[in-house]
């Protein structure tokens, strides 16, 4: 027991979370690539690969849970080389479902607007960290992030529009946690509003053809999309084209045949004909197999993990450690809502795949880090109670990351503003 305990370090109750969205992605991805095996002719071969990244991402949380979260700081260095590589994908990236998203080396492939991600959150934690004051942030800290995030998020929206979206939403919130003028935030959303106006009516009245011509191709995609899910028009049963918006008919014929319990792991139906299956639309699978017991047992993984998050950071004294960890918990949090609204049909289609539970590959081993880095600060945490406790007891501290002055605020001044 003194080994596990040993073994695994940090909080119990994000491995448990973490174990549990694992299993539910190991049982449900093998269940959903039936189209996979059928195009491969390889019945174990999906389910191997993804095994196999499974496992790296479990060696990976375990490695990075053990890097003391003071290093995180030296992450920062990410954003310029995702800057790079984000610039890259134009020129050399592979286009994937209409979209040019990935970079091929040939014997791997990987995404980085997932690292883009990722190194922008690490980016606007730090700023927050460095310019908090007495009363709030800094002024500065909002122009700082802003052009982060501009920067970020404009070299992603052509070609993925919802992950610049989610992005902008989680920084949004991460600065409001790091106590930003409500006044700069007000300006920020009317501006955001305004712009999202703009950009839908441009995407909607704007004809493909024009589109087509400066090589938008993915307003294209967007355009019937919107069309889609805004239409309201009544279709009878025996007029409707199940083939026109496939994902979206077979997604709702999933979750439609359910019932409270589902048809049981391994027995969907609707996953021989719904496109990415095993990706963005896994958690109609989840709801068509365990129900909706299943599909709210899911829900609530990804709520306590946000839940626990809030406490490990509630305990924390660093600035950057709280804004980071929070971080992370939106972008999680915000991400598997954007994918369960989809399955379900009340958003347009976006291509989020459901964190930790959806087959991939850069966006499996990028949450796993973030995984680790939760773990790693709830460690940090737990062995700073420790240390007052042996300091209480009179006896010498044994904690693994001592904690020292940096000059940065401590955890009052911050954890007045998550109660804000």
């Amino acid at each position: 027991m003194d080994l596990l305990k040993n073994f695994f370090k940090g909080d119990k109750a994000i491995w448990i979370i973490f174990l549990f969205l694992c299993l539910i992605s190991i049982v449900e991805v093998f269940s959903a690539s039936s189209t996979l095996t059928y195009k491969s002719g390889d019945h174990w071969g999906p389910i191997t690969n993804h095994l196999t990244m499974m496992l790296v991402g479990g060696i990976i949380v375990w490695v990075v849970h053990n890097i003391p979260c003071r290093w995180f700081k030296t992450f920062v260095a990410l954003l310029p080389i995702s800057w790079i590589l984000l610039i890259t994908v134009f020129i050399i990236g592979t286009i994937t479902n209409g979209a040019r998203r990935w970079i091929d080396l040939g014997f791997i492939q990987f995404q980085p607007s997932e690292i883009a991600k990722m190194a922008t959150i690490i980016s606007v934690a730090f700023i927050l960290s460095k310019l908090q004051e007495e009363n709030g942030a800094n002024k500065k800290a909002f122009k700082y992030i802003l052009w982060v995030t501009a920067i970020t998020c404009g070299l992603i929206f052509t070609e993925n529009l919802s992950t610049s979206v989610l992005l902008a939403v989680s920084v949004f919130l991460m600065m409001y946690i790091g106590r930003i003028p409500i006044k700069q935030l007000s300006l920020l959303m009317v501006a955001c509003i305004g712009f999202a106006l703009v950009a839908g009516l441009s995407i909607k009245l704007v004809p493909a053809t024009a589109w087509e011509k400066i090589g938008l191709d993915r307003m294209i995609t967007w355009q019937n999309r919107l069309d889609n899910h805004f239409n309201e028009e009544k279709v009878p049963a025996a007029k409707f084209n199940i083939n026109e918006d496939a994902q979206i008919a077979h997604a709702n014929i999933a979750i439609a045949t359910s019932n409270i319990l589902g048809k049981g792991p391994g027995n969907s139906v609707q996953r021989d004909f719904l496109s990415q299956a095993f990706s963005d639309f896994i958690y109609a699978i989840i709801i068509e197999e365990l129900g909706l017991v299943g599909g709210a047992f899911v829900a609530i993984l990804y709520l306590l993990l946000l839940m626990r998050i809030g406490r490990i950071a509630r305990n924390c004294d660093k600035p950057f450690y709280v804004f980071l960890i929070m971080g992370i918990g939106i972008l999680i949090a915000t991400q598997a809502l954007f994918n369960m609204l989809v399955a379900v049909g009340i958003m347009p289609v976006t291509g989020q795949p459901l964190p930790l539970i959806s087959k991939g590959g850069t966006s499996t081993l990028v949450n796993c880090i973030y995984i680790g880095m939760i773990l790693s600060i709830s460690r940090y945490v737990n062995d700073k109670k420790q240390q007052e406790e042996q300091e209480k007891a009179g006896q010498p501290s044994l904690s693994q990351e001592v904690p020292t002055t940096t000059g940065e605020e401590h955890a009052p001044t911050v954890q007045a503003n998550t109660d804000r």
